[in-house]
């Protein structure tokens, strides 16, 4: 597990981010091997699949300081806590119905020193607060998706997905509108990210 990938990529982060970052591979492994959260042929490849690609999103915008922002189905803490690391002063909710996940992403938050990231396990349509954006990978089709989250935030829903997506996007469109498709595979150059997409459903006013 090679934090050079993330240096080569980002290679303006600051020593604690660096240091941060760094630690996130020691941290899941240890994790891991009590609390399975990544699957066992990826914890060999997190760097790559998974802390990565959640900066995918860090590629496409630039979250202003004091943005607030809502990981859906965090799952182990992706994308939420990357992106966290990358944008100290964003404040970012992560959240997850399986118990054992949310654990892991607590002791990984507090393992790294994270002050702009909490965590909760509770449904996503449970949640009442808006938030600027709504973030996730790969949780749902994006109209089901969409149904759970629209109402949850004031800018926009950005979603990491795979896959052939056209009939998820034409779901969506007579409801909100234009919805921006980018390929991962322009900014990281890696095989793993062809046919990944950054999917923004920006919010009308």
């Amino acid at each position: 597990m090679d934090h050079a990938l993330i240096n080569h990529y980002f290679p303006h982060l600051s020593p604690l981010q660096q240091q941060q970052f760094a630690a996130l591979g020691p941290c899941y492994q240890s994790w891991n091997a009590r609390i399975n959260v990544i699957s066992r042929k990826d914890i060999d490849r997190l760097y790559l699949h998974h802390v990565l690609h959640s900066l995918a999103i860090a590629r496409f915008t630039s979250f202003p300081d004091g943005t607030s922002v809502l990981d859906v189905g965090t799952g182990g803490g992706f994308p939420g806590i990357p992106l966290a690391i990358m944008f100290p002063q964003v404040h970012f909710f992560l959240c997850d119905s399986i118990a054992k996940k949310i654990r892991v992403v607590n002791e990984v938050v507090t393992a790294l020193g994270l002050k702009n990231v909490s965590a909760a396990q509770i449904r996503v349509e449970e949640i009442m607060q808006p938030f600027d954006y709504v973030i996730c990978r790969a949780v749902a089709p994006l109209r089901e998706l969409l149904d759970w989250v629209w109402g949850k935030t004031t800018k926009g829903v950005i979603c990491l997905k795979g896959g052939d997506l056209k009939e998820e996007v034409a779901a969506c469109n007579p409801i909100v509108g234009e919805i921006e498709e980018i390929s991962v595979s322009q900014w990281f150059k890696e095989p793993f990210f062809e046919g990944k997409m950054v999917i923004f459903i920006k919010k009308r006013y």
